[in-house]
């Protein structure tokens, strides 16, 4: 979807003309009168109805003389030469003898810009959009929206039942999946179009699954089941037509690494490896089964769950006092580890540390085995160097 400026189409000469008859009737001349809008930075003139020819006249604003370097008097008119807040309010303009002739309360602001359109499809029955202002205009401002999916043919997106900056297409054509919608901001000071060009099929996007739910299945310490809900915005004579299909994620509490699983309109699935006795993360999300180029609906809310687990006996004998060294918290839904499994890891733990001693050893022996071995040959080759030089010697000259 982009956001373009009102192009001189049919499309756009349509809106404009289906609605601009009434807009300065419908809005601006109820006003109470003696109201003027002005553009702010530009040049605002006011003119008193009540002054008699050239007969001078005195502007005051909120009560006080309005100051010559603010604006210029000329035959009865106020001309403010650059409008700004400040110069907002009340004004009014008396006669020599101070009579008040006429008051005028001056608005200012800017005139109608373009907005930011966004649009949600959460099934195939209702397109809802929604658009903010680019520019503030400090005035009070009116829409009006409309909506075409062939050229020439233009229809009105309702607003009645929305809100202000909202509007609503009930059973769009999908078959036509190029949409384009007008939306015309109006203001004192004129009026601006904003027209939304989309695919409606890749803007159709479901909301997330609803009511998660994860059950233990009993004697298995590996599985979990998920059940979910269609999401309420899919009504249920739309899921014969148009099936859902779900995408639901899981992890270990801890990990950063997500297993998922998919199913095509089952509303339940079941983890068949989950992690014994540790607390898991769930989530389910949607996408129309049927229209590859729809968009997968957001996570739904994450659900805590951990798998069945065997429950343990209550101590039948007397209690009896345990040195207790420290202290720390614990999860009201965890088991205690089990004493046997202690045990043997300790058992693992000191046959690795023999073996590791052993090999250590085995290698200091082999280190100082190589270094004998080596220093004696050093040797050897000092004792045949010293019998050599006393040979020579031994020998006449």
């Amino acid at each position: 979807p982009s956001l373009l400026s009102c192009p001189g189409g049919l499309i756009v000469i349509g809106v404009i003309y289906l609605f601009s008859v009434n807009i300065k009737s419908e809005i601006w001349t109820n006003e109470v009168s003696d109201v003027q809008f002005g553009r702010l930075g530009s040049r605002v003139t006011l003119t008193c109805r009540g002054s008699h020819g050239g007969s001078p006249v005195e502007w005051r604003l909120n009560g006080s003389s309005v100051q010559p370097w603010q604006a210029q008097i000329s035959e009865g008119s106020l001309t403010l030469l650059n409008a700004t807040h400040s110069m907002e309010g009340n004004y009014s303009c008396h006669d020599d003898r101070g009579t008040l002739l006429q008051t005028i309360k001056l608005r200012l602001g800017h005139q109608p810009h373009f907005v930011h359109i966004s649009c949600r499809v959460p099934n195939h029955n209702k397109i809802y959009f929604s658009w903010t202002q680019t520019k503030t205009t400090h005035l009070p401002t009116r829409y009006i929206s409309s909506y075409s999916t062939k050229i020439g043919v233009v229809e009105s997106c309702e607003q009645d039942n929305n809100g202000e900056n909202e509007c609503s297409i009930t059973n769009p054509p999908f078959w036509a999946a190029k949409l384009l919608v007008n939306v015309t901001e109006i203001n004192p000071l004129g009026s601006n179009s904003t027209i939304f060009k989309g695919d409606v099929l890749k803007l159709l996007k479901p909301d997330p699954p609803e009511d998660v739910k994860v059950v233990q299945v009993d004697g298995l310490p590996t599985q979990l089941l998920v059940q979910w809900k269609y999401p309420e915005s899919w009504p249920d004579e739309m899921t014969g037509a148009f099936p859902l299909k779900f995408l639901l994620r899981y992890r270990p509490i801890g990990s950063s690494f997500w297993s998922s699983l998919e199913t095509e309109e089952n509303s339940s699935l079941r983890i068949m490896d989950a992690l014994a006795g540790h607390l898991h993360q769930i989530q389910v999300k949607a996408q129309d089964a049927l229209n590859n180029y729809s968009q997968w609906s957001e996570w739904s809310h994450v659900v805590e769950a951990r798998p069945w687990t065997d429950s343990w006996d209550e101590p039948t004998a007397e209690p009896f006092d345990i040195p207790f060294v420290e202290s720390f918290p614990v999860r009201a839904t965890d088991k205690s580890p089990d004493s046997s499994a202690d045990q043997n890891g300790n058992l693992g733990l000191l046959v690795l540390l023999g073996l590791f001693a052993a090999i250590t050893v085995a290698v200091l022996l082999t280190i100082i085995a190589l270094l004998w071995v080596r220093q004696k040959k050093q040797d050897i080759v000092k004792n045949q160097e010293l019998t050599s030089m006393v040979k020579m010697k031994s020998v006449p000259i």
